[in-house]
């Protein structure tokens, strides 16, 4: 039984494990622009083994959080405009920086 068990867990974690994340560099930036916007928030990789978490809005920050505007690059451009980035501001932050 406990073999049972232990085999239904393995089994449970193989699609997550088989799942990789979506990658700036292999898409255009329209493409990339679009899987944002569709999703509204989504950790996209920007090659090799960098990523970011993109948001359409400041809806998919937490509340204490603001956005800032997020380039990625992509096939057909290097500094693709992709959404937006989430981040808390700091004490050395000025209303208006960002």
């Amino acid at each position: 039984m406990r073999r049972l068990f232990t085999l239904t867990l393995i089994l449970a974690a193989l699609p997550a494990a088989a799942q990789t994340r979506p990658d700036t560099t292999t898409m255009t930036c329209g493409q990339a622009r679009g899987t944002v916007a569709r999703a509204g928030g989504i950790v996209l990789g920007t090659g090799g083994p960098t990523y970011d978490r993109f948001v359409r809005d400041r809806r998919f920050c937490e509340p204490t959080e603001f956005t800032k505007a997020a380039f990625a690059p992509t096939r057909d451009n290097p500094r693709c405009f992709v959404g937006y980035t989430c981040f808390e501001p700091g004490a050395s932050d000025w209303p208006g920086d960002y």
